[in-house]
């Protein structure tokens, strides 16, 4: 009883995050959740008491989807003997990967995060948790950085990266560069990033 209970539940997470990336919060409901999930709602009930305790449970389960791709920032491989402006390039991308490959979820929790502070609390903190692991991984170079203090400066560059990629996700391409494509895109931001960070 107890597998099934945990299955069921695994069940109502992951319908949960679908019904967001799919429809966005006004898609989530209770009952919608059951009829994706297969489940009665006393399935839902047994482990949470609201619709609102139900979606921030979700959100936490599509958030450490979105964490498990933050492995990167750990593989030193990825970034052993790049030179500055390559690796600058590439940590750029690294997040600005994660933005693409969990753009659904993204954009739904982005747009209503104005309007939940709980979820905009949770995002703030996740968004300080990422910019953690990219000035760590920027830092490796910081001697080759313009600044008398590099720290503050990729922190800086980190916000300006992933403030245009929630713009972007949440809002699509066309409200911040309507003529370039995804790859000429990424490859502007790097270079602002590279342009602020790096000596000539």
């Amino acid at each position: 009883m107890q597998k099934r209970s945990r299955e069921a539940w695994a069940r109502v997470l992951d319908a949960g995050v679908a019904l967001l990336e799919e429809g966005g919060y006004e898609a989530f409901t209770i009952a919608a959740v059951c009829d994706r999930a297969q489940v009665a709602p006393r399935a839902i009930y047994a482990r949470t008491d609201s619709k609102e305790a139900l979606f921030l449970a979700v959100y936490e389960h599509g958030l450490d989807r979105v964490r498990a791709d933050h492995s990167v920032f750990a593989d030193a491989e990825h970034w052993r003997g790049l030179s500055p402006d390559r690796l600058v390039e590439r940590a750029v991308r690294a997040v600005a990967d994660i933005f693409g490959r969990h753009a659904a979820l993204l954009r739904a929790v982005i747009l209503i995060s104005g309007a939940h502070p709980e979820i905009h609390r949770r995002g703030a903190d996740y968004s300080a948790e990422l910019g953690r692991l990219f000035t760590g991984v920027l830092l490796e170079v910081g001697e080759h950085m313009d600044h008398d203090d590099p720290e503050p400066a990729v922190r800086a560059a980190y916000t300006t990266v992933f403030s245009t990629l929630v713009v972007r996700v949440a809002y699509g391409p066309a409200i911040t560069d309507a003529e370039a494509d995804d790859d000429a895109f990424l490859a502007s931001l790097s270079d602002m990033a590279c342009r602020y960070l790096l000596r000539s």
